[in-house]
């Protein structure tokens, strides 16, 4: 019986031929190559499944999945077989060629169930400046209107059996409410690396749409009220902020 791999990369796909080559490129980079890959495709009718077809490697290609990007990461998980998930889509890349090395090491020295690195946004072939990473507390998580994009996110395979999987309800604020889901069991073990590329554009769906996520985003924050009121009423002043703001932006 063929052991299994450390590492399971999930990739969501959808007519994705024209940034695809990125993200395999990343992967075939990696010093860790202990990883297998599945492939999520939600139909696509462009070259994605013939270069796909030609990727090498450990990999398993889910066709046809329907039902939104929810339902395409979990049935990610739901196949993977290693002992950390990611999800890498095929708009993001790795930055470095040794990201999964880097993240073993983390696990490894920190026994945690999941590790959080730094996403660099690229914005019309542009990187822009980064954030600085603050230590992560579930009250500061819940207090201030910042994410972290799934693509510098992994997670313990087992971890997921106790938080539960992406809430196929939701379609911007997913990943919020499955890192407050898991905050609530334990903190992240935090890498103050750059783990991902996260390439913006038009088609993106949380930036194309960016009231209807950030109310989406909103009600997610508000069902874990309880755990953190105080650091709710903060964000609440935030959100009303952002959204005026917003409003002015796309009435203008």
């Amino acid at each position: 019986m063929p052991t299994e791999p450390r590492f399971s990369i999930v990739t969501c796909t959808r007519n994705s031929a024209a940034t695809l080559d990125d993200t395999l490129a990343s992967l075939r980079a990696q010093t860790c190559q202990d990883f297998e890959h599945i492939f999520v495709d939600g139909g696509s009718t462009d070259g994605t499944l013939d270069m796909l077809a030609a990727y090498p490697g450990n990999k398993r290609i889910l066709r046809d999945v329907g039902g939104g990007i929810s339902r395409a990461m979990n049935q990610g998980i739901e196949a993977a077989r290693g002992a950390i998930v990611a999800h890498l889509h095929a708009d993001d890349y790795y930055a470095t060629p040794d990201v999964l090395e880097r993240v073993g090491r983390c696990f490894d020295s920190s026994g945690a169930g999941w590790v959080v690195g730094r996403i660099q946004v690229l914005h019309e072939g542009r990187l822009l400046p980064q954030y600085p990473q603050r230590r992560f507390s579930y009250r500061a998580y819940a207090a201030k209107p910042r994410q972290h994009p799934h693509p510098a996110v992994f997670v313990r395979r087992e971890w997921f059996a106790r938080a539960g999987l992406f809430d196929t309800s939701l379609r911007y604020a997913m990943d919020i409410d499955l890192w407050l889901r898991l905050a609530a069991l334990a903190p992240p073990a935090m890498l103050d690396d750059t783990l991902a590329i996260f390439r913006e554009h038009a088609g993106s769906v949380s930036s194309s749409n960016k009231l209807q996520a950030r109310r989406e985003e909103f009600a997610v924050r508000r069902r874990y009220l309880a755990r953190a009121p105080l650091a709710f009423a903060v964000y609440c002043l935030r959100y009303l902020k952002r959204m005026h703001a917003l409003r002015r932006t796309t009435t203008a």
